[in-house]
């Protein structure tokens, strides 16, 4: 997970970009249908999850998947509430900066994992009130398909 300074410029310009003016439980229905839907086309092995205010709003594990894999989408999510930001950056952050974000954090590596795939559900003049997140895919391919998602949903 390497990431020079405007890898994380880049990274946090996602998080400014992807910003919804309202969500709702149609919403997640929608955005969650059409990222199963992406998914299985691409024969990906991916749990995907949405939470809004800490509710599940959305839930599906694709053939291939694991319940490993609703481990890792809890830990990543864990590490958006915290900070704010989608766990990729904060990973490439910390290595950004020299450290290792699971002894550097003194976090609990069995809750927290700052590895890619969860992304902060961003309101317009709200700020950060969920997670979308999966697992599945090595880290940089996690998140870069929250990203990609979230690029068609909201265009």
């Amino acid at each position: 997970m390497s990431a020079s300074a405007p890898d994380l410029a880049a990274l946090l310009a996602e998080e400014e970009r992807l910003v919804f003016p309202h969500f709702d439980y149609q919403s997640a229905w929608g955005l969650g249908s059409a990222m199963r839907a992406q998914a299985l086309a691409g024969r990906l092995t991916l749990a995907i999850a949405i939470r809004r205010n800490g509710q599940r709003l959305f839930h599906t594990a694709l053939p291939g998947s694991a319940a490993d894999n609703d481990a890792w989408i809890e830990r990543k999510s864990a590490v958006v509430d915290r900070f704010g930001h989608s766990s990729y950056y904060i990973g490439c952050k910390y290595q950004a900066d020299g450290k290792d974000f699971d002894v550097d954090s003194r976090l609990d590596v069995n809750l927290y994992a700052a590895h890619g795939g969860a992304f902060p559900l961003i309101i317009r003049g709200t700020g950060p009130i969920g997670v979308i997140a999966v697992s599945g895919l090595p880290q940089a391919e996690d998140h870069r398909f929250v990203v990609d998602a979230l690029e068609r949903f909201l265009a």
